[in-house]
């Protein structure tokens, strides 16, 4: 990002014009697609709409059957096409009341730019299917915009782990919710980044912002790459999963944005007492209150055309979702139920073209989750905590499993954008986030005063990628376009990190009489944190500590490490006749 907007000069080495389709209300969609050397999209469109359809028609040559798969669950259909396994997708679909949420609200909560958008995208995935029809899944095409605003509404929860939820209950024994609150999660150890820095800290004064975000390399929530410009204003390159005809996070010519995953306590489970008369009705406040129950009907494939019509009841309550289990009857209250405006308010932020714009969009406040960090030509930097925080009583602990006859349990506000945690163009000219926690998004005296309650479940500790990028960024005050680059992609673990504290302790206690294993524990001493791909000792530390995020979350048990420190120390002499083996043979 620089103080001058830029100019993107692309080659394009493969060109498809598209411009032969009529909507059903008389729409004739101008749109072309150019590819560049590398495959990806540059979608070029007259109207926003048009782009849409362009890029769905684009993102279903490279990915179709991901798409599909999407719109199957959507609709309830995945089983019917990928079998037993897939049935409790198509449960959880009618679960969280997707499609009465969809039908009710689309007409009246979103702007008819946005339905434009949505219907759009539809006809492009229509269109592919229109030239490839033997790709298409039995009775789900046509779709519509409703089914690409479904698409949002249904992966939200999800993303915050509600899913984990709903296995938890459905255990044998009663769930245990405090490893699930509270950032209590068993993380692999990878997540994103987001970096930026501005004038005042830049040594040829330009801004500079790194967008890092890191998803699984398939799947519905892989990244895809595209480009899309229209004559309306929309001019948009970036990050966007299947089934969108937005970009979630990336730039255009005057601002560039990330998310990375945040974990504040967005779900809370209420164990309900049922009326032992009549198994259909839950104790609200001395009442007993009847359960709102519809019966849904899941079509699983069995073998070839053969197909299985399985009936299952949904329940709901006043709280939300319910789960039924062998240890009771659970309610499941979570932050964004029944909002719809997820797609619109991405959308927003890609149209914004200055900070002002971008707090607009923002201020929506329909996405439940996500550090947002957002820098733009003008040399403006900001960060949000964003999240659709909900406001509880102090008095309870909500990581635990609530009593479910008591409506003062049942919250129904959020804290509002100007209560959650933020800081625009602090005096370091620098911010970051890390999966980590936003009071240290920055250095020195510019960090965000913490305000808000533990009952929010927002972070407090720091990762290592957060502690490196302080140790880095945060220091010199006169950085350099060589610099920002080579703190990018620094690999060091901090000095402040899990594992320095692990090694540390380890190699405080560790005794050994065997000359191999005194040979690893040396390779350990010596090892300066590096994760290299020549590095001696970070194979081995890697093997011998499982780490975690936030050192109070780290076990640290000796005869475990030792354990796994005898056993790597024996692979790899064995595998590779040595003990000094480097990252990159590993």
């Amino acid at each position: 990002m620089t103080k001058n907007k830029f100019t993107l000069i692309i080659i394009f080495i493969n060109s498809f014009l598209l411009s032969d389709y009529i909507s059903n209300d008389g729409h004739l969609y101008d749109v072309e697609i150019h590819r560049d050397e590398w495959g990806v999209p540059h979608v070029f469109g007259k109207t926003d709409r048009d782009t849409a359809f362009g890029l769905a028609y684009a993102h279903a040559e490279d990915d179709f059957e991901t798409i599909q798969d999407v719109l199957l669950a959507l609709r309830g259909k995945l089983a019917s096409d990928k079998g037993i396994k897939a049935a409790p997708v198509d449960y959880l679909t009618s679960l969280l009341d997707i499609w009465g949420t969809v039908n009710q609200k689309y007409e009246t909560e979103l702007s008819s730019e946005t339905r434009l958008l949505c219907e759009g995208y539809a006809d492009g995935l229509n269109r592919y299917v229109q030239k490839n029809p033997m790709r298409a899944a039995k009775g789900l095409f046509p779709v519509q915009g409703k089914d690409i605003v479904a698409g949002f509404v249904f992966r939200t929860p999800l993303m915050f782990g509600f899913d984990k939820y709903l296995s938890e209950i459905l255990k044998k024994t009663e769930p245990d919710l405090k490893k699930l609150a509270f950032n209590q999660q068993e993380f692999a150890m990878y997540g994103s980044n987001v970096i930026a820095v501005g004038p005042s800290r830049s040594s040829d004064g330009f801004t500079r912002i790194a967008i890092n975000s890191h998803q699984p390399w398939e799947g519905p929530v892989a990244w895809y790459e595209a480009h899309i410009q229209s004559e309306q204003g929309l001019n948009i390159s970036g990050g966007l999963f299947p089934g969108s005809p937005i970009v979630f996070k990336g730039f255009n010519d005057s601002i560039g944005w990330s998310h990375t995953v945040n974990k504040p306590d967005l779900i809370d489970v209420y164990k309900l007492k049922i009326n032992p008369k009549n198994q259909n009705q839950y104790l609200l406040d001395g009442s007993w209150r009847d359960f709102e129950i519809k019966e849904v009907k899941i079509k699983v494939k069995v073998f070839g055309p053969i197909k299985w019509n399985v009936k299952r009841k949904v329940y709901r309550s006043v709280h939300g979702p319910v789960m039924k289990a062998k240890h009771g009857m659970y309610a499941l209250r979570y932050a964004g139920h029944g909002l719809i405006g997820q797609i619109e308010q991405w959308y927003n932020m890609n149209k914004s073209n200055n900070l002002s714009e971008f707090k607009e969009a923002l201020e929506l406040m329909q996405i439940p989750m996500f550090n947002t960090v957002y820098a733009d030509y003008e040399g403006n930097i900001y960060y949000l905590y964003n999240g659709l925080i909900p406001k509880r009583s102090t008095n309870h602990d909500w990581t635990d499993i609530l009593p479910g006859d008591d409506s003062k349990l049942i919250w129904d506000e959020y804290y509002s954008y100007d209560e959650l945690p933020q800081v625009v163009n602090p005096k370091t000219a620098y911010l970051q986030n890390c999966n980590s926690t936003p009071y240290r998004a920055t250095v020195g005296n510019s960090n965000i005063i913490k305000t808000l309650p533990s009952t929010t479940g927002i972070e407090t500790f720091q990762t290592n990628r957060a502690y490196r990028a302080n140790e880095l960024y945060g220091q010199n005050e006169s950085i350099s376009r060589q610099d920002f680059y080579n703190y990018k992609y620094d690999t060091k673990y901090s000095e402040k990190s899990v594992m320095k504290y692990a090694l540390d302790r380890f190699l405080s206690e560790v005794q050994t009489d065997d000359e191999l294993l005194s040979e690893g524990i040396e390779i350990l001493r010596n090892w300066d944190l590096s994760n290299d791909k020549d590095s001696d000792g970070a194979a081995l530390a890697l093997q011998t500590f499982k780490i975690t995020y936030d050192v109070n979350d780290f076990d640290y048990d000796y005869e475990i490490l030792f354990d796994n420190f005898e056993e790597s120390v024996r692979f790899f002499k064995k595998e590779f006749g040595k003990v000094n083996v480097s990252l990159r043979d590993f």
